[in-house]
Formats: structure tokens, sequence, C-alpha cells
């Protein structure tokens, strides 16, 4: 899986993308440090490959976690800058809330919240669904990615 290489100086704007999840009762935000141990809980049940990265997204100031709710329901979540800076990803949403805009808002979220912190590229790292972040914030591959980062990592 290779990374993907995004321009946060030509993302496409946000406020569409929550206004149509916000129509579904939908909330995309930044996650709150109390609310940890339900985000882990979550991830650790449909996503444990993931749990790591989500663990560390909460150790940072602010939070460099974004979730997607309704109500009390948490419906997906995206991070960042955790496995290296200027890193997007890994990003969920729980498979009966696909298809409803909730990733695309996800994803515009989470790297309007990196160029709001000086950057001017994103990278998606090890992304499966390229053509997805295509589509969604222009994203293009990034030749001889492969392993890139994840070259000789310990796995269980």
């Amino acid at each position: 899986m290779a990374d993907m290489l995004v321009k946060l100086f030509e993302l496409p704007p946000l406020e569409p993308a929550l206004q149509r999840v916000h129509a579904e009762g939908v909330t995309i935000r930044r996650a709150l440090v109390p609310e940890r141990p339900v985000v882990i809980d979550w991830v650790r049940h449909a996503y444990a490959a993931w749990l790591a990265e989500v663990d560390v997204a909460f150790a940072r100031e602010p939070v460099h976690c974004i979730i997607a709710i309704r109500g009390a329901e948490l419906l997906g979540f995206a991070v960042h800058d955790v496995v290296c800076r200027n890193f997007f990803g890994p990003m969920a949403v729980a498979p009966a809330a696909r298809t409803r805009g909730i990733g695309r808002a996800l994803v515009l979220s989470t790297l309007h919240a990196q160029r709001a912190m000086g950057y001017a590229y994103a990278i998606i790292g090890g992304v499966g669904p390229a053509d997805f972040y295509a589509k969604v914030a222009g994203a293009t591959p990034i030749a001889e990615s492969t392993p890139g980062v994840y070259a000789g990592m310990l796995r269980a």
C-alpha cells in the first residue's frame, strides 16, 4: 500500500461536508481527553490494528483524534500526526454508517486541522482506498513509498 500526498493549500471547503452529515444528526469534532476510554474500547473491538495510533492521538495537545458521533453513539474517527508529523490516519467509519458522507467529513476535518497547524502538505500513510482519498482530498500516490516508514515494523 503506497502513501499518498495531499496539498493542504488546495483542500475542498469543509462546511459542505459538515452540513451534509449534520442534516443526519451527525457531529464531527475533536475528541475530548475524557472520551479516550470510549473511543479506545470502540477501536479495540472494531479496528484493533489501529489501537496504538488512536491511543497516541489522545496524548497530543490538543487531542489529534477527530470523531463522528450521533447522540452518544460513536460512528467513526480519524487521527493525525501520530506515526510521523504531518501524517494523516488511520481513519474508520462503522460499517452501518458508511456511504453517508461521514468518512468525507472526517477526512476533511482532519486535513483542515493539519492545515491550521501550519502544514502545507499531508501524507496519508499506507493507503487502502486510494480512489476515495483522491476524490475527497485530491490525494496523489507517492512513488516508491511502499513500505515507507512501515519497513521493518514489528507485528503481533
